[in-house]
């Protein structure tokens, strides 16, 4: 029989201690998470609701921001019009984005900046861009684009998302497919 030497003996311990030492930690630590959560995440519902230093925003889920682009590239279908879609929240980030078939390569860009640019003013682009004779320092704003086609989606008359929409031969139409888009969350 072979002998085995010190410093295996120790190292074969080693591994075995480690490998205990895992599969411990790990069935109390499931069985921490089977029983403790519903009072921990409480605690934390709690103390969060208490804390002044957080707020809580409103926003479109991913299938509302879905239903409203593909709204708004039905009723362009429908005219006859080929043009990209953009949904964005209320930081401006895009949620959706579809450019249609035969749209334009500008569309894509166009329609995320006229959605950006709707929920930052929380109006539609054709009015904001009547605001330009005022302030027309507006238009240097990064990623804005002040050419109609872009609506706000609003909850109690607060922004939560904007629609833009980029290809139509007019603004007016553009932005007459974003308002389809934000009456299909109304129903």
């Amino acid at each position: 029989m072979k002998k085995t030497s010190v410093r295996a003996k120790v190292l074969t311990g080693t591994v075995a201690a480690a490998a205990l030492a895992a599969a411990t930690v790990g069935a109390v630590s499931a069985s921490a998470e089977a029983t403790d959560t519903p009072a921990v995440t409480a605690a934390a519902v709690k103390t969060d609701a208490q804390n002044k230093n957080l707020s809580q925003t409103t926003g479109l889920t991913i299938e509302a921001a879905t239903k409203a682009a593909q709204a708004t590239l039905d009723a362009a279908a429908k005219a006859g019009q080929k043009v990209s879609v953009a949904v964005v929240d209320r930081d401006g980030v895009t949620r959706v984005l579809l450019k249609g078939d035969g749209a334009g390569p500008q569309s894509p860009e166009s329609a995320v900046r006229k959605a950006y640019t709707a929920v930052s003013w929380n109006a539609t682009t054709s009015e904001l861009t009547k605001r330009l004779a005022q302030a027309p320092n507006l238009k240097d704003i990064p990623n804005t684009l002040f050419l109609a086609g872009g609506a706000p989606v609003q909850s109690k008359g607060a922004p939560v998302a904007g629609i833009g929409v980029a290809g139509a031969p007019s603004g007016d139409l553009d932005e007459q497919f974003a308002q389809a888009g934000v009456e299909a969350l109304t129903k």
